[in-house]
């Protein structure tokens, strides 16, 4: 990582100094510190073109993690010893992002994101990278000026624009925007191959986008199971998924601004990845996970099966989070109000999703969420914050379930700006889960009668 790092400096700063390259002279960027919190969608500014121009910047989070995991489930006699691994008080690993991008045109930016360190992969990986284009001097000095005055053209692998919660989440080191430790439970973030076109005027807001539906890209066919020729595949040739976004956000005056959006995410055959693209992992580690077991045949009463324990922060990157695990399509809405009146902020998300399988036992379920969020700002320049959530997923795991099952999740947190580029949080988290025990046979379920709960501090600096 450190050799990686090293190469990419030496190998911009030889450039720079070679071609004239400045520094610092990037248009329509979204600031990577406290200036960039409550900003979404894309950026519009009045930055003077000077030539090609490189930017670089990181983000580092640091959580120390006081929580542990309980259950209802005691005493299976086909799983002698089950239990929740118990979790220490201490740091996790640290994340770190780095972000290199350029100037190329007036108008023409190129950006590239890399996770240095997280909790899936703790090597250096890269997120994705897109080109964006809000001018099109490059065919003609001012092409379609009046039309490009509010248009962006974004292209590439890159962090799709499903929703306003993404705006408010952590992705990986860089936490600024996020008032909390955690996301949602139903965690709605993808990076796919495609293209977004927004046009946003006088408080219009509106984006669409199509991807080519795959998080890993690749150019083999993959021969359908005999069983279900007709079954589409997510590494076949797949149909496009569609993105879309419509809404209204207005600076009513000094005191008050007022946003709501409404959005779409929809893929005919490859549903897999907006619930479970984050691979950089959630933040609360180790919950809800089991230690080792064996399971116990109810009429031999020989040992059948050997269960490991699935802690590994790597291979079990979730814990705390829900996918509703559709098979092969998927449809997706999210309505996101924000009100900000002075210091007192406003965000909610509601979220409704179906999908299922192909022509399957569940070919069409359902399962939603429900987000609320209350943070009140204060001190000069909004350096201290305190705030509530609460979070609430109901639906069903399959159709033959008996009942819906629910998982809610209330955040409390303060923050404090040390600097514009440095963030200090402590929250209480407390989540439970509800209705599992109608999965509770042979095998234990961890979520029977489940409940994680403690304190987080997480340090964050960005630049």
């Amino acid at each position: 990582m450190k050799n990686i790092y090293i190469l990419i400096v030496a190998l911009v700063s030889t450039f720079a100094a070679n071609a004239q390259i400045s520094f610092g002279h990037i248009q329509n960027q979204i600031p990577r510190n406290q200036k960039g919190i409550n900003q979404f969608d894309v950026k519009k500014d009045s930055v003077e073109f000077k030539g090609v121009s490189v930017d670089m910047g990181a983000a580092f989070a640091l959580q120390f993690q006081a929580v542990n995991s309980f259950n209802d489930q005691q005493n299976l006699a086909t799983a002698p010893g089950y239990r929740l691994n118990n979790l220490e008080n201490n740091f996790n690993l640290p994340n770190a992002n780095f972000t290199i991008g350029a100037q190329l045109f007036d108008g023409v930016r190129v950006n590239l994101d890399v996770y240095l360190a997280s909790r899936h992969h703790n090597e250096t990986w890269v997120k994705g990278g897109y080109l964006q284009i809000d001018k099109l001097d490059f065919i003609k000095k001012d092409f379609l000026a009046d039309f490009m005055q509010y248009t962006t053209i974004k292209i590439g692998q890159m962090e799709n624009n499903y929703g306003d919660a993404h705006f408010r989440r952590s992705d990986n080191g860089n936490a600024f925007a996020n008032p909390f430790v955690g996301n949602n439970i139903m965690d709605a973030f993808i990076t796919e191959m495609g293209a977004e076109v927004y046009y946003n005027r006088d408080g219009f807001v509106s984006m669409i986008g199509v991807t080519n539906s795959k998080l890993n890209q690749n150019v083999a066919e993959i021969v359908p199971s005999p069983t279900t020729p007709t079954a589409p595949n997510q590494n076949t040739t797949v149909s496009p998924s569609i993105l879309a976004k419509l809404g209204w956000d207005k600076q009513i005056n000094d005191d008050l601004r007022i946003r709501l959006t409404g959005s779409l995410y929809h893929t005919a055959n490859s549903s897999g990845n907006l619930y479970s693209s984050d691979r950089a992992g959630s933040r609360f580690y180790g919950v809800m996970s089991h230690s080792a077991y064996n399971i116990i045949d109810p009429v031999t009463g020989t040992t059948t099966t050997a269960v490991a324990n699935n802690f590994d922060p790597t291979a079990n990157k979730d814990t705390g989070r829900f996918n509703p695990g559709y098979g092969n399509w998927a449809t997706s809405y999210m309505i996101n109000p924000f009100v900000k009146y002075k210091g007192l902020e406003f965000f909610g998300t509601i979220e409704l999703t179906s999908g299922g399988d192909y022509k399957g036992t569940d070919d069409t379920r359902k399962v939603n969420q429900y987000v609320g969020d209350i943070v009140y700002r204060f001190g000069e320049g909004e350096r201290f914050y305190v705030g509530g959530k609460y979070n609430l997923v109901d639906g069903k795991l399959s159709n033959a379930s008996a009942q819906n099952i629910q998982i809610n999740r209330f955040e409390a947190a303060a923050g404090w700006f040390m600097t514009k580029n440095v963030l200090a949080k402590l929250e209480y988290v407390d989540q439970k889960y509800k209705n599992f025990s109608q999965f509770n046979g042979a095998t234990p379920n961890d979520f029977y009668g489940g409940n994680f709960k403690g304190l987080m501090f997480e340090a964050v600096i960005s630049f």
